[in-house]
């Protein structure tokens, strides 16, 4: 409990929940859903935190603290004012065209154009079209870093660990999450030091079908427009 109440100590020290609730939030009750839902996260990783104390799961206590690690290391990137959202959007769009050619980056941007949206690459070589596209989508979200957006305002001691604990478990339910749909993602994230951070762009991954199979030039094309959208 001591590594992580040092992982508590560092989130409440950076005031990393307590900016922009209201225009983060789109209503009382999303608010109250989320702030339950995250409260009712921590207790269980708290429950789970008991198990340190039992030799059978101490494999269960070291995976936590190792989350709990890679949480921080996140955070960390966000603390820098680096922009994490773009950096892992790039990483996704760079798997995504890899091994495209330069007449299919043509194609995916003709139907891009068919629907209003302007792909800025000065060329059609993978690394440009990589970049230009990670762009376009981040400028589309007006992405705001909010983590209140997604605790709540908590008060009182209980709550406030609770909710900070779930927006952990809530980071490492969807890390697990993008390790099963999508390893190579999920690993290259991982060399980055941001596959904990992923909770906050899977919304956006999850309406736009993003590890849909076959990855098509249409399909691409299609992923890239509902994220815009």
């Amino acid at each position: 409990m001591q590594y992580s109440n040092q992982v508590i100590g560092f989130l409440q020290g950076n005031d990393i929940l307590a900016k922009n609730l209201d225009n983060a939030l789109l209503g009382v009750k999303e608010a109250v859903s989320n702030q339950i839902d995250t409260i009712g996260a921590g207790a269980r990783r708290a429950l789970y935190y008991t198990s340190c104390f039992t030799d059978a799961y101490n494999d269960v206590c070291q995976q936590q603290k190792t989350e709990d690690t890679r949480f921080v290391k996140g955070i960390y990137h966000i603390l820098r004012h680096e922009d994490i959202v773009y950096e892992m959007l790039t990483i996704y769009f760079n798997e995504v065209f890899r091994h495209k050619t330069s007449e299919q980056l043509e194609y995916i941007k003709r139907l891009l154009m068919g629907v209003n949206i302007h792909i800025a690459a000065s060329s059609l070589i993978n690394h440009g079209f990589v970049l230009a596209t990670a762009a376009a989508v981040s400028l589309g979200l007006h992405f705001n870093l909010d983590m209140a957006a997604l605790t709540g305002r908590f008060t009182g001691g209980i709550i406030l660990l609770s909710g900070l604990y779930g927006v952990v478990q809530n980071a490492a339910d969807s890390a697990h999450r993008l390790s099963i749909q999508s390893p190579t993602y999920h690993s290259a994230l991982y060399t980055q030091e941001l596959e904990m951070m992923y909770f906050l762009i899977e919304p956006l991954f999850k309406r736009a079908g993003a590890f849909q199979q076959p990855l098509s030039d249409k399909n691409i094309a299609n992923i890239i427009t509902r994220m815009i959208g």
